[in-house]
């Protein structure tokens, strides 16, 4: 056995609903992730933005991306909704995504339901303590 733990980056390759959320992180898939996420067409990704009081576009370079496959983005913004930014919502917008942002638990449920449906929805959510 080689040299110690190797660290790979979170990535789950499918979609799947999210089974719960707090303390720091998610559930789903019967696996858990400590920290924000991306729920995106090419499967879950851990996130890590760079402020998540002011997300801003490189943040969302993986949604946009991946944008041709997304009719909705969901934005969890945490405990409580806050506005994303106008001219990133507008960059969203353009890439041909209708953009909802949310309290982190709304859009996890609205994900699921969207999900059930096969809707073609991404999320990307912030974690909740």
């Amino acid at each position: 056995m080689s040299g110690g733990i190797e660290m790979r980056a979170a990535h789950f390759p499918s979609r799947a609903p999210i089974d719960a959320y707090g303390n720091g992180g998610f559930r789903f898939a019967e696996m858990s992730h400590r920290g924000s996420i991306q729920c995106l067409p090419s499967g879950i990704h851990g996130w890590e933005p760079a402020d998540a009081g002011a997300l801003g576009p490189d943040d969302f370079a993986a949604v946009l991306a991946e944008a041709g496959e997304i009719e909705i983005l969901l934005v969890g913004t945490g405990k409580t909704l806050r506005p994303i930014p106008t001219e990133l919502r507008a960059r969203l917008r353009e890439a041909s995504m209708g953009v909802e942002t949310m309290a982190t638990g709304a859009a996890v449920r609205t994900f699921n339901v969207l999900l059930a449906e096969e809707r073609a929805v991404a999320a990307v959510l912030l974690a909740v303590a």
